[in-house]
């Protein structure tokens, strides 16, 4: 069962998004990329809750190892995002520094389930 840190860590993750979403659309009217980046990003935590309702430890690991995907092409549109000027380097850095974080306890979960 996925911990309740990395449960509560991929919602505040996802709350972040859905604002950046509404941000990204109402000050800059940037409607493709942020699309893009709702669809992953919000999708990492779905994933995670999934998880908690697997039939096996396998596919608890699968469901697992999709959040860690969505959490990586997260990190893709945020950088496009940045690169374009979407996103100020400061804007950036703030949410950029969970991303890292939650691939980080993503990835460190599913070596310990792996390595069981």
């Amino acid at each position: 069962m996925a911990n309740n840190f990395l449960k509560n860590k991929s919602f505040a993750f996802a709350v972040r998004i859905v604002n950046l979403y509404k941000y990204l659309n109402e000050e800059k009217k940037e409607f493709v990329l942020s699309k893009q980046l709702l669809r992953c990003g919000t999708s990492v935590g779905a994933m995670i809750r999934e998880a908690e309702h697997s039939e096996s430890k396998p596919d608890f690991i699968h469901k697992l190892s999709v959040s860690q995907k969505e959490i990586n092409e997260s990190l893709y549109w945020l950088e496009l995002l940045q690169t374009t000027q979407y996103l100020t380097q400061d804007q950036y850095k703030s949410i950029n520094k969970d991303t890292l974080e939650l691939i980080k306890l993503i990835t460190s979960s599913l070596k310990t389930l792996k390595s069981k």
